[in-house]
């Protein structure tokens, strides 16, 4: 990251007044590097004292690669006017996150300056529900009739490309404007300039509709390596395209997003050392709350074994191990068979594949942990003898040894069953399969894994009942 060698620069421009030196440094760096740069050396106000040196396509261009948290913030700190004209500059989808953020009045406020065209097409676009692929798409694409020859194809895309944000893929449309095909700027660059349209477009399309969530679009485009993928209604017709930058946004606010919950945390959309104390507490805080409350039934599951315990206590010795061993499976089966289904290798129709094959894996390593569980318990006999004693006399070291390896094996089972079904269950009543935190997962497994345990140990060692 390069920005920090920019800071006495940025700082020194600035204070200076150096409007050729500004103009040069937004206008030559990449806006990413521009904007990284200015967001960590100045205040908002101090950042547009610096921008408005440059032009305002270049300002527009930079704003956009702010964090949205200080997007909104510059927007207090800027005349309406001003931030209409900026508004008008920037990407179709990048000015309507900013718009859905703003507070209602200073939005109208804004929009009411901005031009009657880029003011229905924000309208149009702001109406798509949040998390549909809708709601990310863009209205600036190139598209031409299917009836025009190649070289008239040419002619108009000339036409187009200054105020088009991508013409890699050129879409051809019918009537009412619906998605015929679409013909690549490669194709029409090598094909013969008399060819028409209609017969060099390929018709085979991969398209998404408009209220899809926005991960399908994201699916799509890695599945087919594709830059944008058409955004069609449900008439057919052509209302936006999602492109590949984009969706690269939607799959790491994706994957955060299903990393925090399965850490047991809330979603927290703001950079880590940017969030609101208090917003990170509250979201850490309700999910430990709930995750402790539910750990306390670990307390009344180790009261209704109390007997057992004053029994034999080198039973209670072994309580963190067996359940440790549940919590872990069950977390490792939860992580992978969530990934699985966010990256649809599999779908919560196919749970019956999923049960059988965790069935046999949990079988498979509940036997392996079993067998170390088996020899450590052996070990007792022979570096604790004496806590083979118990109340009513000395229990066979055998019978612990069976006790651990039997009661390990069946929670390590139980574990990798219960983590691989809970997302697929999630997932089949439509919510997302990341609830099924590895915390929440560890806690039912912990205290499910005690009642198994003691059964366990009740049915091998005499006279603990």
């Amino acid at each position: 990251m390069a920005h920090p060698l920019f800071t006495p620069e940025v700082q020194m421009l600035l204070a200076d007044n150096d409007i050729e030196g500004i103009r040069a440094f937004v206008e030559t760096l990449h806006p990413a590097t521009v904007a990284e740069a200015l967001a960590d050396a100045l205040a908002p106000d101090e950042i547009w004292r610096f921008l408005r040196h440059a032009d305002i396509k270049s300002q527009a261009v930079v704003f956009e690669y702010f964090p949205m948290e200080l997007q909104v913030q510059m927007v207090q700190g800027t005349g309406r006017q001003h931030m209409a004209q900026l508004i008008e500059q920037m990407s179709h989808d990048d000015r309507v996150d900013l718009v859905r953020r703003l507070s209602r009045p200073i939005a109208e406020e804004i929009l009411r300056l901005v031009d009657e065209a880029d003011r229905k097409d924000i309208a149009n676009l702001v109406r798509y529900a949040e998390g549909t692929a809708g709601a990310i798409m863009t209205t600036d694409y190139a598209w031409l009739p299917e009836d025009i020859t190649v070289g008239e194809a040419l002619d108009r895309l000339r036409l187009q490309a200054p105020d088009r944000e991508t013409i890699y893929y050129v879409y051809v449309l019918g009537e009412q404007h619906r998605l015929r095909g679409v013909v690549s700027l490669r194709q029409l660059i090598l094909a013969p300039r008399a060819k028409i349209l209609r017969d060099l477009m390929e018709t085979d399309l991969v398209t998404v509709r408009a209220a899809d969530h926005r991960s399908e679009a994201a699916r799509l485009i890695a599945r087919y390596d594709l830059l944008a993928i058409p955004v069609v209604d449900d008439e057919g017709r052509l209302v936006g395209i999602v492109t590949y930058d984009d969706v690269m946004d939607v799959m790491e606010a994706e994957a955060t997003e299903d990393v925090q919950r399965l850490g047991g945390v809330g979603t927290i959309v703001e950079n880590y050392l940017q969030a609101p104390f208090l917003t990170v507490w509250r979201k850490r805080a309700v999910w430990l709350a709930c995750l402790f409350v539910a750990e306390l039934f670990t307390f009344s599951a180790l009261a209704s074994f109390e007997h057992a315990i004053e029994k034999l206590v080198v039973l209670s010795m072994f309580v963190p191990l067996c359940i440790s061993t549940g919590g872990n499976s069950g977390s490792q089966a939860a992580t992978l068979i969530t990934r699985a289904l966010a990256l649809g290798h599999i779908s919560a129709a196919q749970w019956g594949r999923v049960l059988r094959h965790e069935l046999r894996m949990g079988l498979a390593l509940g036997l392996t942990l079993g067998v170390v569980g088996f020899l450590r318990a052996w070990g007792t006999y022979w570096f604790e003898p004496h806590l083979l004693q118990g109340s009513q006399g000395s229990v066979e070291w055998w019978r612990l040894a069976l006790v651990i390896g039997c009661a390990v094996a069946a929670i390590c089972l139980w574990g990798t069953l219960i983590g691989s079904m809970l997302p697929v269950a999630l997932k089949g009543l439509g919510l997302d399969p990341a609830f099924a935190s590895s915390p929440f997962v560890a806690t039912f497994v912990d205290v499910t894994g005690i009642t198994i345990y003691f059964l366990i140990a009740l049915l091998v060692i005499p006279g603990l009942a």
